[in-house]
């Protein structure tokens, strides 16, 4: 293995910020704003450390996890999402990650999370306002996709849903709250 830090973030600005950020604190990074070139970059550079935006273009980055364990096994991987929640902060962390973190998000914690120094923290208290339904809802669809790995049309099924209805819900923006 490498010691390189793959970002992955369809953000091509946050992404490119972000590798620079790290290569200048001396973590040499490489960036992709995909999962298919993201799992290419890990197959040739096998990254020891990688971070992972929650929200791939509508999809979830959740469903990379395995795959990059299974091609890097030694990789620390960080999740980063603008919309975090303690649902999918659990996920991530069952599925591999070694920390969950909510955008915006300083440089030191994401050398913090990769260096071992900081621990997911599972005592989150709970937000003073509930998410809203739309919110609820979207993060029930997020998870039910990550189980289906992706398959809109299984995804549709367990959720007994029409498959273009949830085509059309997984077009849009997650809401905030």
């Amino acid at each position: 293995m490498n010691d390189i830090t793959l970002v992955i973030d369809d953000d091509a600005s946050f992404n490119a910020i972000l590798v620079r950020t790290l290569t200048r604190r001396g973590q040499p990074a490489i960036g992709a704003t995909d999962a298919e070139a993201a799992l290419d970059l890990a197959r040739q550079q096998l990254p020891t450390r990688i971070v992972l935006d929650l929200n791939l273009g509508g999809s979830s980055g959740l469903s990379l996890i395995p795959q990059l364990l299974e091609i890097a096994p030694g990789s620390r991987i960080v999740v980063l999402t603008g919309y975090a929640s303690i649902a999918t902060a659990v996920d991530a962390i069952k599925l591999g990650a070694v920390q969950y973190l909510a955008k915006p998000v300083e440089i030191e914690a994401i050398l913090s999370a990769f260096s071992g120094e900081s621990t997911p923290d599972t005592t989150l208290p709970a937000p003073e306002t509930p998410m809203s339904v739309d919110r609820l809802e979207w993060e029930h669809i997020q998870r039910v996709l990550n189980e289906h790995e992706g398959n809109i049309s299984a995804t549709a099924r367990a959720l007994n849903m029409h498959r273009r209805t949830l085509q059309r819900k997984l077009s849009k923006r997650p809401v905030k709250r």
